[in-house]
C-alpha cells in the first residue's frame, strides 16, 4: 500500500468519517484553512488512482467511498511507522511515550491487562 501525503490522509479521514459522499460533503469535514475545491477534487482522484477510493457516477457527479477500511490502513501505517522510527520495536515505541510522559502508569497497566486478558 502506497504512503499517503498529509493532504491525502486528511481527505481519507473525511471519507471514513462521512462514508460514501461527494467532494462537497468531504470539504465540510476538513479543518480550516480548507483547500480549494479543485485541490480536494484532485486529491480525491489521486486516492482513487492509488486504490484507496472507488467512485460511482451519479448524474453528472461522482460519489466516492473508501475501498480501504480505516482499521486496515491504521495497521499498515503503524507497522511502517514503528519500523521506520523505532527499529520495528513496539517496546521502543512505548518507552518513547513513557520517557516523554505521554502515557501514564495507569494506561500502561490497562495495556498489560488487555494483553493478559484479550477479549475474543
Amino acid at each position: 500500500m502506497e504512503k499517503l501525503t498529509i493532504q491525502e490522509e486528511e481527505a481519507m479521514q473525511a471519507v471514513w468519517q462521512f462514508g460514501a459522499g461527494f467532494i462537497k460533503d468531504f470539504m465540510g469535514l476538513l479543518q480550516n484553512p480548507k483547500p480549494p475545491y479543485t485541490t480536494l477534487a484532485s486529491t480525491i482522484k489521486n486516492l482513487e488512482k492509488k486504490g484507496f477510493l472507488k467512485s460511482e457516477k451519479m448524474a453528472n457527479a461522482y460519489r466516492y467511498s473508501a475501498k480501504v477500511k480505516e482499521t486496515d490502513f491504521k495497521k499498515i501505517f503503524m507497522c511502517g511507522f514503528v519500523n521506520d522510527y523505532f527499529q520495528n520495536s513496539y517496546k521502543e515505541l512505548v518507552v518513547f511515550f513513557a520517557k516523554n510522559k505521554k502515557i501514564s502508569v495507569e494506561e500502561l497497566k490497562e495495556i498489560i491487562n488487555l494483553m493478559e486478558h484479550p477479549k475474543s
